[in-house]
């Protein structure tokens, strides 16, 4: 039987990842010891972050596994501890790129995550659906992806992502669970049963603050603001928190709903910000023969499009239209998104489409240090 080595043992534990933080165990100082015996039983003591950590059991099992794949290890016995308030105060500013103080990655200037504000003029359009989609057809691309669930009064992305686990709280900091491999944070996973949240401004201001500022987000590619309806409070204050975050409208072909949706965008002229493009959802019904039937009328999409082109004097594309389909409102009743669910059917198929428009779009110079100094002589 050949000997279990140190180094063997540590380089098997390098390959787990915390499920919450999405690093390495041994990169955040949660490995307490680690020996293994002249019968090659390894045992193995890992820090938890809380007691009261909802994954324990699936690090457990991944440390397990990683162990026994070691050459000459004959078992494992996994024991779980708790950091202590030192240890848990390290890894908060090492988290925080070695400075203890909160602050808002995503405003800061080198910040290469892109952040897209979904904005709609008024409810029942489909903008939280639209959202909870584009996140997973991003994830399922190979983003990293994080979603805010800036609708305070009607949170939905937890239910429409299926996320079944609390965020846990280590101190000042927030761990963000994940469903389909995006963290999601929102306002529901802290108001017990279906209570409704009765703030006002200041508030809804704070909350915001602290989605962005306290939770661990990691090094995110795409960050998605689930906005609520309107051009209230949480828009202008998504304004002065992210500045640099782009409006992405969402709307019916209805000339009522359109009419609203180009109010939404247009506060882009007011805030300073970009405006991505225009999603239509609810285009038409793909009916057996294969005909389509508009039930919400036509064009919505387009004249919001080209009416913001206008106003802001840009241009702002269609990014592209989603057709009523069932298995749409399926999956954000079951948690499972349409884009992963029914990733052939006719929403998952544009839906997709407009994730990957997203998604690859180059990122610009605007807001980002160039890293020239002027002198003056």
């Amino acid at each position: 039987m050949p000997a279990v080595t140190d180094e063997a043992l540590h380089a098997a534990l390098a390959t787990v990842d915390d499920p919450e933080i999405r690093k390495p165990i041994t990169e955040l100082g949660m490995v307490q010891s680690c020996t293994c015996d002249d019968e090659g039983r390894v045992s193995v003591t890992i820090l938890l972050t809380v007691a009261a950590c909802p994954l324990k059991d699936t690090l457990t099992r991944d440390a397990t596994a990683a162990l026994s794949k070691v050459d000459g290890v004959t078992g494992v016995d996994v024991s779980l501890g708790v950091m202590t308030d030192d240890q848990r105060a390290q890894l908060r500013t090492q988290l925080r790129g070695g400075v203890d103080v909160r602050e808002i990655p995503f405003a800061k200037p080198g910040s290469l995550t892109r952040v897209y504000a979904v904005a709609s003029g008024k409810g029942g359009v489909g903008k939280s659906s639209v959202t909870a989609n584009l996140a997973a057809a991003m994830a399922s691309d190979g983003l990293r992806v994080g979603v805010v669930d800036a609708d305070i009064y009607g949170f939905s992305i937890p239910r429409m992502l299926g996320v079944t686990t609390p965020p846990t709280q280590v101190d000042d900091m927030i761990l963000p669970p994940l469903a389909h491999d995006v963290k999601v944070i929102s306002i529901g996973m802290f108001v017990p049963g279906n209570q409704p949240v009765i703030w006002r401004g200041p508030m809804l201001h704070r909350a915001l603050q602290q989605f962005l500022a306290d939770v661990f987000w990691g090094d995110l590619d795409v960050l998605l603001l689930d906005l609520p309806p309107g051009t209230g409070d949480v828009a202008i204050s998504i304004a002065q928190l992210v500045p640099n975050a782009e409006i992405l409208v969402v709307t019916t072909p209805q000339r009522a709903a359109a009419e609203v949706a180009e109010r939404a965008g247009a506060i882009a002229v007011q805030t300073h910000q970009r405006i991505v493009g225009v999603v239509e959802n609810m285009s038409w019904l793909e009916l057996p023969d294969g005909s389509r039937q508009e039930l919400f009328g036509s064009g919505g999409g387009a004249e919001v499009a080209a009416s913001l082109t206008r106003t802001i004097g840009a241009d702002v594309p269609l990014l592209g239209q989603i057709p009523i389909d069932v298995a749409l409102r399926e999956g954000s009743d079951g948690g499972e998104p349409a884009v992963l669910s029914a990733p052939d059917g006719p929403a998952g198929v544009a839906l997709r489409g407009i994730a990957r428009q997203l998604s690859q779009r180059a990122r610009g110079l605007a807001g980002r240090s160039l890293g020239i100094t002027p002198t003056v002589r």
